[in-house]
């Protein structure tokens, strides 16, 4: 079994490079690895020794080498059928499918609920089938489905409802479902607790009795293997579309990628073949959707996790954070270029609006973060909250809160037009699981409602009532100082020469890839280098070179402007810089960058 993270105790004890305190306040501490394990995966290599040593990092044996590195379907897809109630729910839809059925799909109003649904949806196009879509308000019907829209779905014909990337815990829901007598299958990844809700059939790797053990699929991963498992069936009663032929899950690969990276789901298992296979299936441009939002964000060949998760991403998002949240299922499942393109254009106007929000919430709420530590250095939780901060943004900020300042963070807004309460996202850090505290909490009624996971969740509460659920929640992590501790930790994989920061070294690190959660990308650190000719680029950024008597490297550092880092940059002298190697490419030239995500004093 491989792993593709490291543990906190394989992390040395002793400051690296007597980095305590960066210039980032964090403690540096050099990845520990085994040796041999190193040697022998280099041998295994052909000598390569940094790539040995990543892979050793990684916990990666000799004997996985090939399949990690080039990971595929066959090797790694799950068996459909391990899944509780997916042949039920295969059953269902076939039959469905055959008999002509209005059959919708309710999906969640993120990346992850719209590519689900697109693979749904292209799905029954295959079989010469509509797919009816639903996707909730985020600011009038909350996440997931509620009895209103089942009873709404009923009242308009539709005969089964497919719900995909949510669904598992709309326990009232369900129940008013089967009281009207509306067939729902449930395709859900989130984790479950208690007994299964009743419902026609409720497909979830993380449901208690499913024995797939495949939990770390995303929404888009879980309706993937649902339409393998369609297929499957059709085949075994030998059954196909008017064409003659099933329908080629292959060509949805790019949604299924998509998904997947930007939900964060865990990079390992048929995950890293789902990204890895994906995104070649994206770089041949067969989604007019993909294509067309890659065209309005000035994308050019679609070719990385960065372009996936960064690019198209945030613009899929921004119709479900404030706007119409069924335009990322639209555009994924349209193959109308005129269309995609009108679609893509307004999902690129609403990220703008979506960004300027974002960066007028943040600005005040990291005010109010820096008030309330300058009171309380101690303080082991921000809460930030405010009139008028937008639900679909408050999520986004608080990790923005949680990067900058290392402290689990909780951004809460309410208003008018924003729902009848104040809604609240919290994220993170590494040790301290929020989604329980917050469950806590809501179960001692200090909220209206809340939960989530170890590193994200969110909440409803009364306005009145947030000054004292942050005095509790503060008291009730006061004494995490360990845990607190590691969140500040930045761990560095291996000690980089300024020589060594080229695109062959950029190619050798690219084969452990992709990066994504549970799969970081390695941190490297550049000792003692002058800081030589920097400026400003964008509203925020640097850009800089750094040079030693072994060359002379171009770096980047984002966001790092009016920070104790950019005023370290501006002002020049030598540092210690720990970043990751990146490519820049431009008129067909390739070179490598170093970008440089913290340093410290030399």
């Amino acid at each position: 079994m491989t792993k593709a993270i490291l543990a906190k105790d394989s992390l040395t004890d002793e400051a690296f490079l007597d980095v305590s305190s960066s210039l980032g306040g964090r403690r540096w501490l050099l990845a520990r690895y085994d040796e041999s394990l190193a040697r022998q995966l280099s041998a295994k290599l052909g000598g390569d020794d940094l790539l040995g040593r990543l892979l050793a990092g990684r916990e990666v044996i000799p004997s996985d080498v090939d399949r990690f590195l080039a990971p595929t379907l066959r090797d790694t897809f799950p068996d459909p059928s391990s899944f509780a109630d997916m042949d039920k729910a295969a059953e269902l839809t076939l039959d469905a499918i055959l008999d002509g059925r209005k059959v919708t799909v309710f999906a969640d109003y993120d990346v992850d609920g719209g590519t689900a649904s697109a693979i749904l949806t292209r799905y029954f196009r295959s079989w010469g089938r509509a797919l009816g879509l639903y996707v909730p308000d985020r600011l009038t019907e909350g996440y997931g489905p509620s009895p209103q829209a089942f009873q709404q779905l009923k009242n308009s014909g539709q005969e089964l409802v497919i719900t995909v990337d949510c669904g598992a815990a709309a326990r009232d829901a369900l129940s008013e479902a089967r009281r009207i007598d509306l067939p729902v299958i449930v395709l859900d990844h989130h984790l479950m607790q208690g007994d299964v809700p009743d419902c026609a059939a409720l497909v979830n790797p993380n449901r208690p009795d499913c024995s797939s053990n495949a939990g770390h699929l995303a929404g888009a991963g879980v309706a993937f293997v649902f339409a393998a498992a369609i297929n499957r069936l059709a085949k075994k009663r030998g059954i196909t579309p008017s064409s003659g032929t099933l329908p080629d899950l292959m060509q949805w690969l790019d949604l299924c990628a998509l998904g997947t990276l930007c939900d964060m789901a865990p990079l390992k298992d048929v995950n890293r073949a789902f990204a890895i296979q994906g995104l070649k299936i994206m770089a041949r441009n067969g989604n007019p959707g993909i294509r067309a939002l890659a065209d309005v964000s000035g994308i050019g060949e679609i070719n990385s996790v960065y372009h996936a998760t960064f690019m198209l991403g945030p613009r899929l998002n921004a119709g479900g954070r404030i706007s119409d949240p069924r335009l990322a299922a639209k555009l994924l499942a349209t193959d109308d270029r005129a269309e995609a393109l009108a679609i893509a254009e307004r999902l690129h106007a609403v990220n703008d609006e979506r960004k300027a929000l974002e960066t007028s919430i943040l600005d005040a709420a990291t005010a109010q973060a820096e008030r309330k530590l300058a009171d309380n250095p101690d303080l082991p939780v921000l809460v930030a909250s405010g009139e008028g901060w937008h639900p679909g943004v408050i999520g986004i900020v608080a990790g923005r809160l949680k990067d900058k300042f290392h402290l689990p963070s909780i951004v809460i807004g309410w208003g008018d037009g924003l729902g009848p309460v104040a809604k609240g996202s919290a994220r993170s850090v590494s040790g301290i699981n929020i989604g329980d505290v917050i469950s806590e909490a809501a179960q001692e009624g200090r909220l209206l409602s809340g939960g989530g996971h170890a590193m994200a969740g969110g909440l409803s509460v009364q306005p009145d009532d947030i000054d004292a659920f942050s005095e509790w929640i503060s008291e009730r992590l006061t004494g995490r100082a360990k845990d607190l501790a590691q969140a500040r930790h930045l761990s560095i994989d291996a000690v980089l020469s300024p020589g060594a920061v080229t695109v062959d070294t950029y190619d050798t690190i690219s084969r452990i890839g992709p990066f994504g959660a549970d799969a970081p990308e390695p941190m490297f650190a550049i000792q003692d280098i002058e800081i030589t000719q920097s400026r400003a680029i964008g509203e925020n950024h640097l850009k800089f070179t750094a040079e030693d008597g072994g060359g002379q490297i171009e770096c980047l550092a984002w966001r790092a402007r009016d920070t104790a880092l950019g005023d370290a940059i501006i002002g020049g002298g030598r540092l210690h810089l720990a970043g990751r190697l990146k490519l820049n490419e431009w008129n067909g030239r390739k070179r490598a960058q170093f970008e440089v995500a913290d340093a410290a004093l030399a």
